[in-house]
């Protein structure tokens, strides 16, 4: 019973330390760049874009098609950021642990 005592303390501990790193993710924001920098997008920590920020070069309506693909592009990158990101923190909130496959904290 001990060790049952001893498990259920570690799991409370853990679930407080799980909400404060979602709480730490929620207040980061990530920067995605695409086309030389000259398309920007901003995610917050739970992947929600924030904002676009485009070069006045690109706003040439024969040049629509890059624009999309550049925006698309610039997501992309700060999506990938963000995710490496929480993958760290959760590795350092686990110990290095692996958890099985299909978990997938905190999200």
């Amino acid at each position: 019973m001990k060790n049952f005592a001893n498990l259920m303390k570690q799991a409370s501990q853990m679930q407080s330390k799980m909400s404060e790193m979602q709480e730490k993710l929620s207040a980061i924001t990530i920067e995605g760049v695409s086309g030389a920098g000259m398309v920007k997008v901003t995610l917050g920590g739970k992947g929600d874009m924030k904002s676009i920020n485009i070069d006045p070069k690109l706003v040439d309506p024969n040049e629509m098609e890059m624009l999309q693909d550049l925006i698309v592009a610039a997501y992309t990158d700060a999506r990938k950021k963000l995710d490496e990101m929480t993958q760290e923190e959760m590795q350092k909130l686990t110990g290095g642990i692996n958890l099985p496959e299909g978990i997938k904290f905190p999200f």
